[in-house]
């Protein structure tokens, strides 16, 4: 019996991590103009976002309750216990359809163990915990140890700040209202947008232009963030890979963080950002209680 990590692409697992761990990402439905495909499995961020330029409609749904049985009865089957970190429920409707799978599969195999925990987080926040789990497993973290760390990063403690170039896309996901990004987008407001502690999207400001913007979000992790010096933190963008790195580079120079995870914010998320969207993650509280099984690169 094997103890297995799972994950959803909605976490926007960077492929070089996915694939040092073998991690079981399921795939998240992307509609295009009636046609559906699953992200990063048959459509990716580059060929997504170009779709996006050209105004094709596009529909995203959760993952259903069929298609994680789908996922999940094969670790059924060999008698694995199975931990499953999923898209915040405050976005999106993963959590429940991933228990009800649970509960259809448990009708079959009644020794089954899954523990599904809402990562009250999206993209990279998502990534951010799933990759600490698989370090700490790989270091040797007992299950229960792992388990309690998911829970704690989990509980409102991975801080999310993201902006926009185009205010459209959250005005189409009625996240921004259309009288208000009418007037945003003819004065150069730009939001800035954060995961709440029910893990939904919440404005927070607005700042003119989008180089101010992502100067905020860098003053922004300075006041929230807790012993930068010693997190791995994350930041993803859309399609301005430069972004990222550049932001990335502004963070060791300013906070001395230990490392940075970079990634590309996906399909599932960007149909509801644009490509002209950046975030940086990163924790609010001490993990020294998980540091003995923490080694970042």
């Amino acid at each position: 019996m094997a103890f297995v990590i799972v994950t959803d692409s909605a976490s926007d697992m960077p492929m070089p991590i996915k694939e040092k761990y073998d991690i079981h990402v399921i795939p998240t439905p992307v509609t295009i103009e009636g046609t559906d495909y699953f992200d990063s499995e048959n459509i990716f961020p580059d060929e997504f976002y170009q779709i996006q330029s050209e105004g094709k409609d596009i529909k995203t749904y959760h993952i259903s309750q069929y298609m994680f049985v789908q996922h999940f009865s094969p670790y059924a089957e060999r008698g694995d216990e199975v931990l499953y970190i999923c898209f915040s429920t405050g976005i999106a409707g993963t959590y429940n359809a991933a228990n009800l799978a649970r509960d259809e599969i448990k009708e079959t195999y009644p020794n089954f163990t899954m523990t599904i925990i809402d990562s009250k987080s999206a993209s990279c926040g998502i990534s951010l915990i799933v990759e600490r789990l698989f370090i700490m497993k790989e270091n040797g973290a007992p299950k229960d140890v792992i388990i309690k760390a998911a829970e704690f990063y989990s509980s409102n403690h991975v801080e999310h700040l993201i902006s926009v170039v185009d205010l459209e896309y959250l005005i189409k996901g009625g996240r921004v209202s259309r009288f208000s990004g009418v007037m945003g987008g003819a004065l150069d407001i730009k939001p800035i947008i954060v995961v709440n502690k029910d893990g939904a999207l919440e404005p927070k400001e607005k700042v003119r232009g989008f180089r101010k913007a992502v100067s905020r979000l860098i003053d922004m992790v300075g006041e929230r963030g807790v012993e930068l010096e010693k997190q791995r933190v994350a930041v993803c963008a859309g399609t301005d890979k430069f972004l990222g790195h550049d932001i990335a580079k502004r963070l060791v120079e300013r906070y001395n963080v230990k490392s940075v995870m970079i990634g590309q914010v996906g399909c599932a998320i960007g149909a509801h950002t644009g490509p002209g969207v950046v975030g940086i993650v990163f924790l609010n509280a001490s993990e020294s209680e998980f540091a003995e099984y923490l080694k970042f690169e």
